[in-house]
């Protein structure tokens, strides 16, 4: 690839690169590129199919493999939300068993990406968003983000290192509380228990997430790679080795009335009723 290309400056598409619940764009500063992958679902909260979980890892690859770019950018159309994790129609037809069954795993593409990668983060990140945006090296929130899980309170059966990993960014006993009580925290309170880097007002963000694309711009690559493989290897005997708790214990879980009841009480407007599944 010829890196002395003159290139727009401008936020630009990437070209063949099709996608339908995703925007893929890259844009040039004299040090290097920065990849944006905006979640392009707003109406649908940014919730996504298998579709984009799919184009987001192919676009994290091709980020990874492009030597004119240096940071990637995981962000969302709209100010609403930054993503709620998975669309809950697709999930109550089958989409989340076929997930895990053949797993697209962003939060691994994430991790495997050579870049540098910021979570900018606008409106709710709750379930997949959340952990999508933790699993980032980076993660800055607008003043009106919010953050949560909502696995148990839904029937949705996140296992492994997607749950396990919270408790290195935030400790274990916070981790537990997320996870477990679903509870939501503000973008304050999300900065004070060390689950983001920075808060900016909503109309500041991009600015502010420019400023740290230049400044990972302004250092070696190499090193950077090097510093991020360096702390993923701390979690890899535990990311390559757990994900598959749900497969063990209870294999049938994906499609159960158990597992239906959350899609079904969203769909019927009420609240789930988990006491009649009690191990």
């Amino acid at each position: 690839m010829d890196l002395g290309k003159e290139r727009p400056r401008g936020w630009t598409k990437v070209p063949d690169f099709e996608a339908t619940e995703i925007i893929y764009e890259k844009k040039y500063f004299d040090t290097g590129g920065v990849a944006r992958i905006s979640i392009n679902r707003p109406e649908k909260l940014n919730a996504l199919t298998g579709v984009g979980f799919g184009e987001i890892c192919d676009a994290l690859s091709e980020a990874s493999h492009d030597r004119t770019t240096g940071v990637v950018v995981l962000t969302s159309v709209g100010d609403k939300a930054f993503c709620t994790g998975g669309d809950v129609k697709w999930e109550s037809l089958g989409g989340l068993r076929h997930q895990w069954e053949h797993p697209i795993s962003i939060n691994r593409a994430i991790r495997l990406c050579r870049k540098p990668v910021i979570a900018a983060v606008k409106g709710y990140a709750i379930g997949g968003g959340n952990h999508w945006a933790y699993f980032c090296d980076f993660t800055i929130a607008a003043e009106n983000a919010i953050f949560g899980q909502v696995g148990p309170k839904v029937g949705s059966p996140a296992d492994g290192y997607i749950v396990s990993y919270l408790a290195r960014v935030i400790g274990a006993k916070r981790a537990k509380e997320m996870w477990m009580l679903c509870r939501q925290y503000s973008a304050q309170e999300a900065l004070e228990m060390g689950l983001i880097n920075k808060i900016v007002p909503l109309e500041k963000l991009d600015g502010e997430v420019e400023k740290w694309c230049l400044d990972l711009l302004d250092v070696s690559s190499t090193c950077l790679a090097i510093v991020k493989a360096s702390f993923n290897a701390d979690v890899d005997y535990v990311a390559y080795s757990s994900h598959y708790i749900l497969h063990n214990m209870y294999p049938d879980y994906l499609g159960s009335e158990e597992y239906m009841e959350g899609p079904n009480a969203f769909k019927e407007k009420r609240k789930p009723n988990w006491g009649k599944f009690r191990l």
